[in-house]
């Protein structure tokens, strides 16, 4: 590493501290506003101005903290003290930042004791803005510098900078506002103490009730949940992993229709599944009718429950699945297969003995990603629930119902949080330590072994009815788009995509956006669109930290990354609301808020998935480029990550889509100024007008499959310099 490396997070510090006003700006920040240094506005200021100008004692340990790290950040050195000095430095600006944060609001003090203790505060000051945001990360790689030079991490500072980075992120944007909801759970309830209103809150009868063993009714939330997570991600991967191996290990001549079929479901806003499902399985559906018509049996209300949810569920979240598995399986090494069949063993022996075991990293990670996503579901069973509760319904209406009880919404959240670190933990037990790799800095020309007929049946046996009922579900819900009055008047009709997207000209032939739904949908692409490659690089970011890198509290970063898909997406809104509403983060009605939650929300799929891809890498490949001299970083950027590119395409996919597509983790933070697609169509559907409401998710559709397709081609393909099969005879076709 060169010497300057250490001045450039000063810099950053420096800039953050000195030049750029400390607080959110309402008009964002000007050139012009940056050098006037907010002579006459406070808020304007930069900290060493609004210090020696306005009076603001607060901020002077924060210049402090930068003067002190100057000389150990200056190249004269390496030496033990300032790694010292450099470290200290850095951990003291963080925590003078964090202090003078949460002990000043917008009221002065934040909380009675320090007004007790120094008196009143005639002073305030608002959220921090872009200045406190780069002093902040000037501080943090200041002080993962100094740990990195005094030993820790190996002594390399990109590895100890990426865990500063991540390990920060998930606290501010994870940690932090699961806490504060979390935290409801000890408010004082009526007559009860905080420990009595605790305990009562978590040891609910609805939670873990058990009367469902000696009678017909409904179990408690918590084996409701259970249950039905464990079905939903065991066969979301059984089918993700039959439609893996059909694009990848079978001539299948309709391939590439078919990946499309597996990725439709999660570009779709959720309800239009549930949509479609009624119609051909409730009680008007066609299912149900044909069977009265001509079989004379009422097939009922089944629809509403368990199956119901599952079968939605399945369908949502087996996209999910395949992206993780696709990359894995086009990675296991041709050459082992082949000694397998060489060794004269039989194509089943093989895909038992070499191909399942080499998946199992990539099978272990889709179903506990499919779980959590089954956890934290909400779309799904509030439409199709009925009277089967699970805990994310649970914690909705504890939220938005009449009670508005925010304690027993955390105590559930703590519930799911629960479950959700039991199946981390038992994913550990599964994948183990034992080695993965297939992909070695070695020539791989083998030929992948033909999939055994009895695999090969299966798979067409389970991907294809369902690829069958896919296309039954988007016809029968996309329909209502085309039609005056859904069911009741049938006349076709495009009225509905003219008031959702109308365009009209002026008498200067200016074109005008005059439909409804130009807003919102503008505001969504933006906001999707910075949110996607932010999603995917810090995913990527923390695979490779956790799949090549030995340190403590790896364990601990692992599954904090997991923490908000383990949360509901309406317990994450309302816990964003309740952190980010007042200083020190005042960031609520922002577009800043909603990237934030689309990053933390969807990050734990391109962990989980680079995480998998990353285990068939030998580790070799990267030793082989430090031997060469090269960083550390350059070895991530052109050694792992061009290995990477399946997992790239999953996390950007799986990030812009969902940022698209997602309804109860923004609900309750969409502003005037920025409108979601998904709640304008939900408003529109509350309303009954469910023709323009199905109309604009079949423009979402379309423009969900040319942004799929076009990152496809900007990531391109992993190349692996393996032979084609195309004229060949597939090792172990004598068998």
């Amino acid at each position: 590493m060169r010497r300057t490396s250490s001045l450039l997070p000063w810099l950053l510090a420096a800039l953050g501290t000195l030049v750029v006003p400390w607080h959110m700006q309402q008009d964002g920040v000007t050139l012009s506003g940056v050098f006037a240094l907010g002579r006459e506005d406070a808020e304007a200021a930069s900290a060493l101005w609004q210090a020696a100008a306005h009076g603001r004692f607060w901020f002077w340990p924060v210049v402090a903290a930068l003067a002190l790290a100057l000389p150990a950040a200056l190249p004269q050195g390496r030496s033990a003290r300032q790694a010292r000095v450099l470290a200290v430095a850095g951990g003291l600006g963080l925590l003078a930042i964090v202090l003078q944060g949460l002990a000043i609001g917008v009221q002065g003090w934040s909380w009675p004791w320090l007004a007790d203790t120094f008196g009143e505060l005639n002073d305030r000051q608002f959220g921090i803005g872009l200045g406190g945001t780069l002093a902040m990360l000037g501080f943090l790689f200041l002080l993962t510098d100094g740990l990195a030079r005094r030993g820790l991490f190996k002594g390399d500072r990109f590895v100890s900078g990426a865990v500063g980075l991540l390990a920060g992120s998930i606290i501010v944007f994870t940690a932090w506002p699961v806490l504060t909801m979390l935290s409801q759970m000890f408010t004082p309830r009526e007559s009860l103490s905080w420990s009595g209103a605790l305990l009562d809150r978590v040891m609910d009868r609805k939670i873990w009730g058990l009367a469902c063993t000696t009678a017909n009714v409904n179990c408690g939330v918590f084996w409701n949940t259970l249950m039905l997570a464990t079905a939903s991600a065991t066969a979301a991967t059984a089918l993700g992993l039959s439609f893996a191996l059909i694009a990848t290990r079978t001539g299948f001549k309709a391939k590439k229709a078919l990946r499309l079929l597996t990725v439709l479901p999660i570009i779709t806003p959720p309800f239009v599944i549930g949509l479609g499902l009624i119609l051909i399985f409730g009680r008007s559906g066609v299912v149900n009718q044909l069977a009265d018509s001509i079989f004379g049996v009422q097939l009922g209300r089944w629809i509403y429950g368990f199956g119901g949810v599952w079968l939605a569920q399945v369908f949502s979240f087996t996209p999910t699945a395949f992206l993780v598995l696709i990359g894995v399986v086009e990675g296991i090494s041709p050459s082992m297969e082949e000694a397998s069949t060489t060794l004269r063993a039989s194509r089943m022996r093989t895909f038992r003995a070499v191909t399942l075991p080499l998946m199992l990293p990539g099978l272990a990670n889709a179903w506990l990603v499919v779980f959590v996503e089954s956890l934290a579901d909400f779309g799904n069973p509030i439409v199709l629930g009925g009277s089967f509760g699970v805990l994310s319904t649970e914690i909705f209406f504890a939220v938005v119902g009449a009670q508005q009880d925010f304690g027993r919404a955390a105590a559930l959240a703590g519930v799911m949080l629960m479950v959700a670190l039991v199946a981390f933990i038992l994913q550990r037990k599964v994948v183990g330590r034992r080695s993965y790799v297939s992909m070695t800095g070695k020539g791989d020309v083998g030929l992948h072994v033909a999939l055994p007929d009895g695999v090969r049946r299966a798979a067409f046996a389970v991907a294809l009815p369902w690829a069958f009922l896919t296309i039954v579900v988007y016809l029968m819900a996309l329909a209502g788009a085309f039609v005056k009055v859904w069911g009741r008047d049938w006349t076709p009709t495009l009225e509905h995509f003219r008031r959702a997207f109308a365009l009209e000209w002026t008498v200067d032939g200016a074109l005008i956006f005059a439909g409804g739904a130009w807003h919102s949908l503008w505001t969504t692409i933006s906001l999707a669109a910075i949110a996607a490659p932010i999603t995917a690089a810090l995913g990527l970011l923390a695979a490779w930290v956790l799949a090549r890198q030995t340190f403590r509290g790896r364990t601990t970063l692992e599954f904090a990354l997991m923490l908000t898909f383990a949360v509901p997406g309406t317990v994450i809104g309302v816990a964003y609301i309740l952190t980010y509403n007042i200083p020190p983060l005042e960031i609520t009605g922002t577009a800043v808020i909603l990237v934030a939650c689309f990053v933390f929300r969807n990050l734990p799929v391109g962990v989980r998935s680079g995480v998998a891809a990353m285990s068939q890498l030998d580790k070799s490949l990267d030793e082989a480029a430090v031997t060469l001299r090269a960083s550390t970083f350059r070895t991530l950027r052109t050694v792992v990550l061009p290995l990477l590119k399946p997992a790239i395409v999953t996390a950007l996919v799986y990030a812009f889509v969902r940022a698209m597509t997602t309804v109860s983790a923004v609900i309750f933070l969409v502003s005037a100024e920025y409108e979601m697609a998904t709640v304008f169509i939900i408003n529109r559907v509350i309303n009954g007008d469910y023709g323009l409401a199905i109309a604009y998710c079949a423009v979402l559709i379309v423009l969900m499959m040319a942004a799929i397709g076009l990152i496809q081609l900007l990531v391109g393909r992993r190349r692996l310099g393996r032979r084609s099969a195309a004229g060949a005879t597939p090792a172990g076709a004598h068998t």
